[in-house]
């Protein structure tokens, strides 16, 4: 009976999640067209950020569908002095699919719409895949270097893409995260890549160093978004049927120096070499944090 009772509470979640998605769907394919059909810049910007409100509107009644199941409790630091109007690049580790639930609760409303770095292939992923190119998500294909070796003319062309989606972005407040390990962490993989990290896998460079040079000097910082999961990581089915999820993020403001936005990643290898420094850097300190915020059990909050 308690499992019954379970599952049968992870589908009325799922349930009120898959409609209130499809409810803002509608009118957000339906503006999709218009902005699509519509070659007038500045009526495309305004219907970009009609639809960065209905983004906003989406993440706060899943919001309050996961409060109602009781499963989620978070707490977050460093997040009192964020804009809703700037522009932020968004550096966080990845565990679960969880993850992009904790963080559109943490941030909805206090910086722009987060904008998701995403396979290319996710684009025919039914309903959200529309959604997402509606709302200007940049999508990116990667090759992998067998890939490469085989077909060595294609060397660049994921970075050039990515440069593409990020230009976009000029004219309206951004928020742009990228999950630099590329992946979900496991043990298995952190073994696998020879990770010199205890919670994290190594960090992909690239996708950041691309961003930093389109629109850097646009960034009024970047986020360091570290988040811990102090009973376990959990996933998305257990969420919805109940299982109590508690999260700690842990938010560094970054001032965006010079140096990081004016290099060629491609072609000037002093710059990727500093480029490679700063993340491994930062990933090292990350990688301290998460074990110091696993031995903290304190923790309050609950999404509503």
């Amino acid at each position: 009976m308690r499992r019954f009772i379970r599952n049968a509470r992870g589908v009325v979640v799922f349930a009120g999640l898959t409609i209130n998605t499809l409810f803002w769907f509608v009118p957000l394919f339906l503006l999709a067209i218009v902005k699509l059909i519509v070659p007038v810049n500045g009526v495309r910007r305004g219907i970009t950020r009609l639809l960065m409100w209905f983004g906003e509107n989406w993440v706060s009644v899943n919001r309050l569908v996961l409060a109602g199941s009781g499963s989620l409790r978070w707490r977050a630091d460093g997040i009192g002095d964020l804009d809703r109007h700037g522009w932020y690049l968004v550096l966080a580790n990845h565990q679960t699919w969880v993850d992009i639930v904790v963080l559109q609760s943490v941030f909805n409303r206090r910086i722009p719409f987060l904008k998701f770095f995403i396979k290319q292939e996710l684009v025919w992923f039914p309903v959200l895949g529309i959604a997402w190119w509606a709302l200007d998500m940049p999508f990116m294909k990667r090759y992998s270097p067998s890939f490469l070796a085989r077909h060595p003319q294609l060397k660049g062309r994921d970075l050039e893409a990515t440069r593409k989606a990020c230009e976009k972005f000029r004219n309206t407040p951004t928020s742009v995260i990228n999950f630099v390990e590329g992946t979900r962490f496991s043990e298995e993989k952190r073994r696998s890549r020879e990770s010199p990290y205890r919670y994290l896998l190594k960090p992909r460079a690239g996708g950041i160093a691309v961003a930093l040079s389109s629109m850097g000097e646009m960034f009024d910082a970047v986020l360091d978004v570290t988040i811990v999961y102090p009973d376990g990581v959990p996933d998305f089915w257990g969420m919805c049927c109940g299982d109590d999820v508690r999260t700690k993020i842990d938010v560094r403001t970054l001032p965006v120096g010079v140096e990081l936005i004016s290099g060629d990643y491609q072609n000037d290898r002093d710059y990727r070499r500093h480029v490679h420094r700063w993340i491994s850097k930062l990933w090292q300190e990350k990688d301290d944090r998460i074990g110091a915020m696993r031995g903290d059990s304190q923790l309050s909050g609950r999404v509503a």
